[in-house]
Parts: structure tokens; C-alpha cells; sequence
């Protein structure tokens, strides 16, 4: 049975549970209500391990084995989300304090008043609403912090995010496209279900560098990341970043499906300067990016295309605020794809 409600009755009295199942029979046969007895606090436990989606315990004070106080802070202890109704008479009023004190969520008592059953029901059910869309609030978070950088979940926290949705602002990072070489080949002779794994593994070093370096991943494109890095030192830091990347991905060998090796290997553009940070989309489609553009980007990523497997490539600009903390090796003059004039080309290493 799967009904929207579940609940546990615990009460070793016999007539509260036919009262139960005469009073909410069309319920219980429309599947909105289930309904699981107990006659003491240890059965109560059982049921709840067996069903952990169980909403909220209905329990009655005086019991064998395992009274209701105890069973209260059992219920805790096992699952903190369920709801503790207490059932008990008039007169054990001391009790019912007692529980309500220790975290009972309200009472009901004896002899029964099933409108105030149906009222005490009714409260009980609008807090199990409320906790369920917390908790899928929750889990829609961390699900989407998965796909979502914390820059952009910083942006929609601001107020009026929703409004300022087409606002961008100029910005001083740092850009680095990170393309891994030969990947593309690679998919075409190995199964997919290996292609994901190794990619996945290769981009799990290079994110963990990225974010070690105070950068973040602005999008995965294929088999390459787009990296930005802002603040103090980005530059640097992109730098140091793409070079602790080459380090890691030297020391990987990987066996394929034919029994060769396959050795990740990876090529890199950088570049610095301003650029326009904000979101790229259709507000009819209600789909954005949150990224960063400009020529900046464009040099980065051409860069990028130039460079042979485990160079981190910068034009000459960079290099002069680069000083001397680095080395370089003058690679020449290119004509970077849409560029009026060539740009003389260095790849950096360690100093």
C-alpha cells in the first residue's frame, strides 16, 4: 500500500485500533491514510524501522515493555522528522507535560474526541507538508550546487536576482580553457560507458587544482573546462593552477579496452584582463548561463587551440605581469583565429 500518509497507533488497548479503523475506513481505502498498530514502544520501533517513511507516531503513555515517555526519545534518536502525538487521559496531565517538553509534537486524550482527533490530525499533517518541502528544498540544493557553480548561487541569494537577471558588470579575472588531448579520438574506438568514466576521472584532478587555486569552473564544453579566477593574484594563481594540473595528469596512465595504456595529457590557453561577468540566456526560455565574455575570453580560448599536449600557453602581455616568478619559452608570432595582428606566444612553466 502506498498511501500519502502513514501512520503508527501505539496503544495496547484493542478498541482504539478498531475505533481507528472504523473511523477512517474510506480514507484508508482511498490510500490517503495507512495506518500501523502497535501494542507497546518495542513493536512501535520495529514498525518504524521497517517503514522509515512513516509520518508520525500516535502513541499512548502507559504501556508494557516500553512506555511512551521512553518511546518518545526512541522515536528521536531513530528518526528526528517524525511527528510524536501523545494519547493519554485527562488525568495523567503531568505526563503529557512531560512529553510535550521532551519534544512531543501534541496531544490527544482518552476517551477520544474524534473531532479533535480530526483536528489534532489535520495540524499533524500540515507539519509533515511543511518538513517534506523542506526536506525536497534540500535535496534540490545539493542536487543543484552539483550543476551549479557557488558563484551563481551566491548571485541568486541577493535580492532581486530574479529581476536583475539581464545585469552584468565588468570584471578583472583571469581566464583558462583546459582542453584535453585526444579525448575525441578516444570516444571513438573506446565504449561510452569507459569514455564517462575516464573523463570523469580527468576532470575530477583538474576541478580539484582549480578550486585549490581559489578559481571555478565557469562550464565543462565537451572534453575541455573553462576556468575563471578572480580577486587577488588571479593571474597567478591560474597559472599555478594549470601547472598542478600537468603534474597530476603526468603520473595517470590508464588501461583501455584493447589492453593499451592511455595517458591523459591536456592543453591550455590563459589570458587576463577585464571582462563582462553576468547571465546569457532567454528570459522566455527562463534558461541562463552565468558567465564571463569578452576578447579576453575569445584570446583565451584560441590560445588554447594552439597549444601541444602539456603546454599552458599566454601571449606576451601577460607574461610582462608575470615577471620573473615563472619561466617561458618564446613560442613566435601567430594570427589567433579573427585577429587583425599577431600576438607573440610563450609557454610557461615552473620557475
Amino acid at each position: 500500500m502506498n498511501a500519502e500518509y502513514k501512520f503508527i497507533i501505539v496503544d495496547d488497548e484493542d478498541d482504539v485500533e478498531t475505533l481507528i479503523r472504523q473511523r477512517f475506513r474510506r480514507q484508508v481505502r482511498n490510500e490517503q491514510y495507512e495506518f500501523l498498530y502497535a501494542k507497546d514502544g518495542l513493536q512501535a520501533l520495529d514498525l518504524l524501522e521497517q517503514h522509515p517513511n512513516t509520518d508520525a507516531v500516535f502513541s499512548d503513555i502507559n504501556m508494557p515493555r516500553m512506555d511512551g515517555l521512553t518511546l518518545l526519545g526512541r522515536i528521536g534518536e531513530l528518526n528526528p522528522l517524525v511527528k510524536t502525538v501523545i494519547i493519554s487521559a485527562y488525568s495523567d496531565m503531568e505526563n503529557i507535560r512531560t512529553a510535550m517538553n521532551r519534544g512531543a509534537f501534541d496531544f490527544i486524550c482518552k476517551p477520544f474526541d474524534f473531532e479533535d482527533f480530526d483536528r489534532t490530525l489535520a495540524k499533524t499533517i500540515k507539519e509533515v507538508e511543511q518538513v517534506r518541502h523542506t526536506m525536497q528544498s534540500v535535496r534540490e540544493n545539493n542536487i543543484l550546487k552539483m550543476y551549479v557553480d557557488n558563484s551563481v548561487l551566491r548571485f541568486m541569494s541577493k535580492q532581486g536576482a530574479e529581476t536583475s537577471l539581464s545585469a552584468t558588470e565588468s570584471i578583472e579575472a583571469t581566464i583558462a580553457f583546459i582542453d584535453l588531448c585526444g579525448f575525441t579520438a578516444l570516444s571513438e574506438q573506446e565504449p561510452p560507458d569507459l569514455v564517462i568514466r575516464l573523463l570523469n576521472k580527468y576532470f575530477d584532478v583538474m576541478v580539484e587544482e582549480i578550486i585549490a587555486a581559489d578559481g571555478y569552473v565557469d562550464k565543462f564544453i565537451g572534453d575541455a573546462i573553462m576556468a575563471v579566477f578572480r580577486n587577488d593574484n588571479h593571474l597567478e594563481r591560474a597559472i599555478q593552477a594549470a601547472l598542478a594540473i600537468n603534474e597530476r595528469l603526468l603520473s595517470i596512465e590508464d588501461t583501455l579496452s584493447d589492453g593499451q595504456t592511455f595517458a591523459p595529457r591536456f592543453t591550455v590557453g590563459i589570458n587576463s584582463g577585464e571582462v563582462i561577468s553576468g547571465n546569457i540566456g532567454s528570459a522566455t526560455l527562463r534558461r541562463f548561463d552565468f558567465t564571463v565574455m569578452g576578447d579576453v575570453v575569445n584570446t583565451a580560448q584560441r590560445l588554447q587551440s594552439k597549444a601541444e599536449p602539456g603546454q599552458v600557453l599566454i601571449i606576451e602581455k601577460t607574461k610582462s605581469e608575470l615577471g620573473s616568478r615563472f619561466q617561458f619559452e618564446n613560442i613566435g608570432e601567430f594570427r589567433l583565429r579573427n585577429k587583425a595582428k599577431k600576438v607573440e606566444v610563450f609557454a610557461v612553466s615552473k620557475g
